[in-house]
């Protein structure tokens, strides 16, 4: 059996430096007060290194970017956070050569519990040798680490092999020379894929990351971290002008008003007219769901407030929100009723993924939709956002708009897809469900996105560890009450501001 030992940071990912990533930690597991405080140490971290003690400098960005969080916190955005950055930082030519061989072990520098997952699942990794972080009795990390780098590592992979040598080495000549030593054969960057089995290196790709959480959409680098911190106070000022403005304006302004704002809606393809009333006369809009904003920017499109379907939004997102809300119960026949209802006056806007997905893939569509209507209207929706993600799993709902909306320049692109035809329908002897995986493939192929067969469940068990079902219990009536009365106090004032 062949065997290859690879360093992490420079080899198989492309930036040796790991401070970025610790960013991410203080950030996700943490907050703000944390994030900064490490971005303030980094020019000692960085002399440290310089001034040949990088192990110091490690030490120290763990200490500040773990001391006093609870070890499960790291975990979650080690496995809800971390795995997104890495991909994108993985060296394709590294994990070409690594892929090829049978026993695959990764060395890193970085502690085991923030990149274990990542290598284990997406990378195939069969082993993975890193420090350890102290953790207490109670479960909260102390900032320190049981194990070292360098020469330890190399120990604890020739302890992993035996009396046998690793095949091949791959790590960057200048801080993996002991861990070079031991292998048969040695590589480094660059990498020149030259490999007998290429035609098996062509079928083996890198597991795919489609489940992502967590507020930041770059990399948090020196510069870039800097640049999130000092944006923040502007971008809550400009998140409540946007949101108080998309309250205030009737919706056939808000195309106009936002532009002034930095906000883009790029729209493609032909809306359908304003449909009438009567019974069954609404048009269904089946929408892939980006963010919470979805609905929203639709309305806004067509220039009229289209009621929209969700599930599990936070009561300070229905009390935001410029367009109706029709909240479902996940009771098949009761939400049933709710939409056959709501479509009886008029159109409607659902998400039947039934949550958002932020990479380039498609959820499975619920069948509901396709049982219910033969007027469905297809809408890919996508968006771009500069700093911050307006969706999470694992943090609080309420947030979502407002991260949405601290954006500098949030782009929409609103794509419209002609109405079904009778013969892609229920109406013509077909199956709900092949309806509603119709329109997931047309919808996707439109987007360029992929088709899969995930579900909520399947996001929320990766991303937060349970199955994304909210309970509702009497502690709700107060926040009903509050947001009751909201609605009675702006429509008072409806007359006078339209």
């Amino acid at each position: 059996m062949e065997s290859v030992v690879s360093q992490l940071e420079g080899t198989l990912l492309n930036d040796p430096d790991s401070f970025s990533y610790f960013m991410l930690v203080a950030f996700e597991a943490s907050g703000l007060i944390r994030f900064t405080l490490l971005l303030i140490l980094w020019p000692v971290i960085r002399l440290l290194e310089v001034s040949g003690m990088a192990d110091a400098g490690l030490k120290l960005a763990i200490f500040v970017a773990t001391a006093g969080i609870r070890v499960s916190e790291i975990e979650s955005v080690a496995r809800a956070v971390l795995p997104k950055f890495y991909m994108d930082d993985i060296d394709m030519e590294a994990w070409r050569v690594f892929s090829a061989y049978d026993k695959r072990v990764v060395v890193t520098k970085t502690p085991r519990v923030l990149v274990e997952r990542f290598l284990k699942e997406h990378l195939r990794a069969d082993d993975v040798i890193g420090s350890e972080l102290v953790v207490n009795r109670f479960g909260l990390a102390t900032g320190f680490i049981k194990d070292g780098t360098g020469s330890i590592s190399s120990g604890r992979v020739a302890e992993l092999f035996g009396d046998e040598q690793p095949s091949m080495g791959l790590a960057r000549p200048e801080s993996g020379s002991s861990l070079l030593a031991i292998c048969k054969e040695q590589s480094h960057p660059p990498f020149v894929n030259n490999q007998k089995n290429n035609h098996q290196q062509q079928l083996i790709r890198p597991l795919p990351v489609i489940f992502h959480d967590g507020r930041l959409v770059k990399r948090p680098t020196p510069s870039t971290a800097l640049l999130i911190i000092l944006w923040i106070p502007l971008g809550i000022i400009l998140a409540t002008i946007r949101i108080v403005v998309g309250l205030v304006l009737p919706m056939r302004a808000t195309p106009y008003i936002s532009r002034l704002f930095g906000g883009k809606v790029i729209v493609k393809g032909k809306p359908p007219p304003s449909s009438g009333t009567g019974p069954s006369s609404g048009v269904l809009f089946v929408c892939t769901h980006r963010t919470l904003m979805d609905p929203v920017v639709l309305s806004s499109v067509l220039q009229r407030r289209v009621p929209a379907v969700t599930y599990s939004i936070s009561r300070l997102s229905e009390i935001l929100s410029p367009i109706p809300t029709v909240r479902l119960t996940r009771i098949r026949h009761v939400d049933a009723e709710k939409i056959k209802r709501e479509l009886s006056k008029g159109d409607l806007v659902v998400c039947p993924e039934g949550t958002t997905c932020r990479e380039p893939f498609l959820l499975r569509f619920s069948a509901l939709f396709a049982e219910l209507t033969d007027q469905i209207v297809p809408v890919a929706m996508n968006y771009r956002v500069g700093f911050f993600h307006a969706t999470t799993a694992r943090g609080w709902k309420g947030l979502d708009p407002i991260f949405f909306f601290m954006n500098p320049r949030p782009v929409y692109e609103v794509t419209f897809l002609n109405q079904l035809p009778h013969e892609a329908t229920c109406s013509s002897g077909k199956s709900p469900h092949d309806v509603a995986n119709y329109v997931q493939r047309i919808l996707a192929a439109t987007l360029g996105f992929e088709c899969t067969d995930f579900t909520r469940k399947d996001k929320y068990r990766v991303l937060a560890g349970n199955d994304g079902v909210v309970s509702y219990t009497s502690n709700t009536y107060g926040i009903k009450k509050l947001v009751n009365g909201f609605r009675n106090v702006v429509s008072a004032f409806k007359p006078f501001i339209h």
